[in-house]
Parts: structure tokens; sequence; C-alpha cells
């Protein structure tokens, strides 16, 4: 079957099923020449100064602004790559706030404005892996997720965090469709919470973080697949329990809890021992946790990495 003819069927069986992941097309091309961007990023973005460079991030080519911001999933504005950067107008991360609860001793409503006071920030440039097989490189602009964590004081029974995001059909279109269950919900057991990689995300290539992305503040988790990276979030739990993910309500068959990017464990329909980088035509192999094994292996020492997938 040609291969246009087989992305057209899975993304209707999508549809139909009302889950499932939207399968990666050929879309999307690098615009990096000599070391700059040919194409500029949103003139009428806020830049984001002061920001420190920091030794954790990857050396390698990073995606262009173009790919990033028009190739990613985002369910509550559609189904299909490009819907984001189509309808994420009508998404308003101004004013914002985050809801704080759960087991910690400072609960609270929190504005993102004061937020993004409290911690310096800083450009993280890391390897995204969508469990759909495709990756691109990208240079986040954020803060430390365990000092966001540290800041509210969990306490001994808090052994996860749970993160929500924003419900608000007005504003994101595509929670009018029953593809997922809404609001979207995201989990890390807490020593993962607080590993240096992890970052809550509040912009791109210096600018402030577009709403396609998940503005105005997201999760990112560089040795895990994509879809942790809830987006737009408005509600963060400290809880005792592991919280049950939107991808695990969905289809708990194919989506787990943990997401580790695995290369020995396949997708039930496609591999994940390879993928492609946007932008590039050849596929290369994938890296176990996105090739930061050194860095995070330790956290799962003794687990079956097959079960907890």
């Amino acid at each position: 079957m040609a291969r246009h003819l087989y992305l057209r069927r899975r993304r209707n069986f999508i549809r139909a099923a009302g889950v499932g992941a939207v399968a990666a097309g050929l879309a999307g091309t690098t615009s990096w020449l000599g070391g700059e961007l040919e194409a500029a990023q949103n003139p009428n973005a806020q830049k984001l100064a002061d920001l420190k460079k920091s030794p954790l991030s990857t050396s390698e080519k990073l995606n262009s602004y173009k790919d990033i911001t028009t190739y990613n999933n985002f369910y509550e504005f559609g189904l299909d790559k490009g819907d984001p950067a189509r309808h994420a107008g009508s998404l308003k991360p101004r004013p914002w706030s985050i809801v704080v609860e759960g087991q910690c001793g400072k609960p609270g409503t929190y504005h993102i404005e004061d937020i993004m006071k409290w911690f310096p920030l800083e450009e993280r440039i890391y390897r995204l892996r969508c469990v759909e097989a495709w990756s691109m490189v990208i240079p986040w602009v954020g803060f430390p997720l365990s000092d966001f964590v540290k800041r509210f004081e969990p306490t001994s029974k808090a052994h996860y965090v749970e993160f929500r995001t924003l419900v608000d059909v007005k504003q994101m279109p595509g929670q009018s469709e029953p593809a997922l269950q809404w609001p979207y919900v995201e989990g890390l057991r807490m020593d993962e919470a607080m590993h240096s990689l992890a970052i809550m995300a509040v912009g791109l290539y210096g600018e402030v973080l577009p709403n396609q992305n998940g503005a105005p503040i997201r999760l990112v988790v560089p040795w895990k697949y994509g879809f942790k990276g809830i987006k737009s979030i408005v509600r963060v739990r400290f809880v005792e329990n592991q919280p049950v993910n939107t991808w695990q309500q969905t289809r708990a068959s194919e989506y787990g809890f943990f997401a580790n990017v695995n290369p020995d464990v396949d997708h039930p329909r496609w591999t994940q021992k390879s993928e492609r980088r946007i932008g590039e035509f050849f596929r290369r192999k994938t890296l176990p946790f996105n090739g930061y094994a050194d860095q995070v292996a330790s956290l799962y020492a003794g687990m079956d990495l097959r079960k907890y997938y």
C-alpha cells in the first residue's frame, strides 16, 4: 500500500474511533543555514531576556521555529498536526493562574507572572521523541520542575505529582469532540518530578511559549514520549496514589503511565526501534530513554519496563 494512502487510512481510523495516535506525515523541514535560522520567529512575541544556558542541553542541530510550531499534537485544537497552529489563536494565555492542592504545605492559586519571577529562566535544548515515532530538537525556555515542586512543600504523603490542562471549549474547540476525556491529565512519580532534567517550560526559541505549543506553561520530560508533556497547565495536585493519565484512560493496552522511550517495546501498531527526525529523510535509531539513559535509568532499576511501559 502506498504510504500516503496508509497514512490517510490511519487518520480516518483515529477520527472514527475517537482515540489513538495521529500518524506522522511527511511535513516540515528545517531552515538551518550556517548556524542561523532562515525563518524568523514570531516578530510580535514577547522576548525572554537574561536566559541562562544549561549544561544539560544537547548540542544537536535544532529544528526550525516553523517545524516546532506547525507540526505537533495538541488535541484540544484538533487531531491533525497542523490544527494547533491553525486554531490555537482562541487560547487566552493571560490572565492565567495555576491551582496547587493536595499533600503540600502551601496550597493556593498562583498567577503565571508571579511563578515566572520565582525562578531564573534558562534555555534547555532537548530531544523530543513522540510515541508516533517522529522526533525533534527543541530549544525550550523554563525552570526545573524540582524547584517548582519544592516551593509548595510537599508532605511525606506526596508520592506523585498530577497535572491538569485547561477545560474551556470556547478557547479549546477540540474539546467539543470526544477524542479524549477532558481535561487532559498527566502525572509523574515524585522522584521523576525531582529529577534535574524535568522542567516547566514557559518559552521557546527565546520567546514566550506559543499557544499551539502549550502556552503559557507546560511540562517537558525529555526521556519520556511526548504525550507526557502536558500543556496549558491550570492545576497541580500532590497525591499519594498514582494518577490515571489521559492516554491510560483512553487505551491502557497501548499507553502506560511511565511512557519512557524504549526501543525494545514496540507500540502494538508500529515499531519503536527507529524514528524520523522532522526535516530529515532517513530514519534514525531510537535510543533508550531518548538518549538520556545515563542520567535517568537508575530511577527504574529493578523495574520490568515491559510491564511498566
